[in-house]
């Protein structure tokens, strides 16, 4: 298992999953263009450049060079770098035919190849062992703190939402991810007592 401190951006669901295999870090799916319309996700990706820093991971096809240059042109400060999957030619194993330009994807590549473009990004990345991931901030602390599971607990997530800058749509995981990565326990505890008063 690899820990990165930048989000990665990718494209679709099965970049995201293959990269959950072997990455521990905030992954971001664009869905595709849909992040053209998607206010909640550019708000996302933006104060994720500036506390994180972000990485695009984006295929090497027409498309996926799109896609990169939007996120890069809509983010104005923070760090935003850039990984880059070799062009290598083939079809993913779930797919019937090859795509339109004939390259595997981000989903196509192996690991080490796409550890190797996140390195060469200047992404930091460190090695865990699997039974030593960090837990951080856990399910159990939303339901301790009234973020999940109460009444009131909506309410409260949407304040939190919009003191930490964030949209307020956002599933329970990616909060989860985002908090994880933006803030520690006590500075969580800290904002929510904050937010209560």
């Amino acid at each position: 298992m690899h820990k990165i401190k930048e989000a990665v951006i990718v494209e679709g669901n099965y970049d995201k999953i293959k990269l959950s295999g072997f990455l521990d870090g905030i992954i971001i799916t664009t869905h595709g263009f849909a992040v053209y319309t998607n206010d909640d996700y550019i708000k996302t990706i933006q104060e994720l450049a500036k506390k994180t820093g972000i990485v695009i991971l984006t295929d090497s096809d027409s498309a996926g060079m799109r896609i990169r240059n939007f996120i890069k042109q809509t983010i104005c400060e923070g760090t935003v770098r850039h990984a880059y999957i070799p062009d290598i030619e083939g079809k993913e194993k779930r797919k019937r035919e090859a795509s339109k330009e004939g390259l595997l994807g981000v989903e196509g590549m192996t690991e080490e190849v796409i550890i190797k473009a996140l390195r060469d990004a200047g992404c930091e990345i460190d090695d865990i062992a699997a039974d030593n991931k960090a837990s951080g901030i856990t399910k159990t602390d939303l339901y301790m703190l009234g973020l999940s599971g109460g009444t009131a607990s909506a309410e409260l997530r949407q304040k939190l939402s919009k003191e930490i800058n964030i949209p307020a749509r956002i599933s329970a995981n990616m909060l989860l991810d985002v908090l994880n990565r933006l803030y520690t326990y006590d500075e969580l505890v800290e904002i929510v007592q904050r937010i209560k008063e």
